[in-house]
């Protein structure tokens, strides 16, 4: 399958066999087989992590990338950490997911009308991928996107990173991105005409580095997600 063919499912599970960037290969499989102490029972998963969330998603969710002993171990978005602890209980507590906790990919959570993903799927060294690490990226996020499109309303990116990368590909998707581009920002909102209205809106990443510091507060998070929701038709 190319990546302008197939469905979401099939999408997903080409995005997992992907091996175009060197240095974040070599990361990702050293780290799942030196492991952290407290994991060294679990296999890790290893290998790039594919969306999360249905098909026919109203909201969007786009982080950075996946976590060295996070996500990728466990192989799904945001779980097994403490950054997706976070995440996941807001939106659990927005009604957005079905459970307040991510352990594994088993683990019966199911987001409602909810999808994460990331620019970047594969966990990179200190959480920094290179430029041409996230532009080789870039088209499994477009893919995506142009496979939710019929239903998407609303995205909300964390983080500058997300925000910087994802202006681009919804341009390149038809929807009309201002000029100058908007900056990113917390609580920031930006309306996109397009293939349908898009809801933009900015969140400050759920790192350890911003929820330890009382930069994003549970608070804060909730109350972006269940303003996204809203504009989404969630709830």
């Amino acid at each position: 399958m190319t990546i302008a063919e197939g469905s979401l499912a099939e999408l997903d599970a080409a995005v997992t066999e992907c091996r175009a960037c060197p240095r974040l290969v070599a990361w990702r499989e050293h780290v799942a087989a030196t492991k952290r102490a407290a994991y060294a029972g679990e296999t890790y998963w290893g290998r790039p992590i594919p969306g999360f969330g249905p098909a026919d998603a109203a909201l969007g969710i786009v982080g950075l990338a996946p976590a060295a002993h996070g996500a990728n171990r466990t192989g799904r978005m945001f779980t097994g950490d403490r950054s997706g602890d976070v995440l996941y209980q807001a939106l659990y507590d927005v009604g957005l997911a079905t459970q307040p906790t991510a352990t594994h990919r088993d683990d019966g959570l199911r987001l409602r009308g909810t999808r994460i993903t990331a620019p970047v799927h594969c966990a990179p060294p200190a959480n920094k991928p290179t430029p041409a690490e996230r532009d080789n990226c870039r088209p499994w996020l477009a893919r995506e996107l142009e496979l939710l499109r019929p239903s998407l309303r609303a995205v909300v990116v964390l983080g500058g990173f997300g925000w910087q990368a994802l202006l681009p590909v919804l341009s390149d998707a038809g929807w009309r991105v201002p000029r100058p581009r908007p900056r990113f920002g917390h609580g920031a909102h930006v309306v996109l005409e397009g293939p349908g209205e898009l809801h933009l809106l900015g969140c400050y990443h759920v790192s350890q580095q911003n929820t330890f510091t009382g930069r994003l507060t549970p608070a804060m998070l909730r109350a972006v997600l269940a303003e996204a929701a809203s504009l989404a038709g969630l709830n």
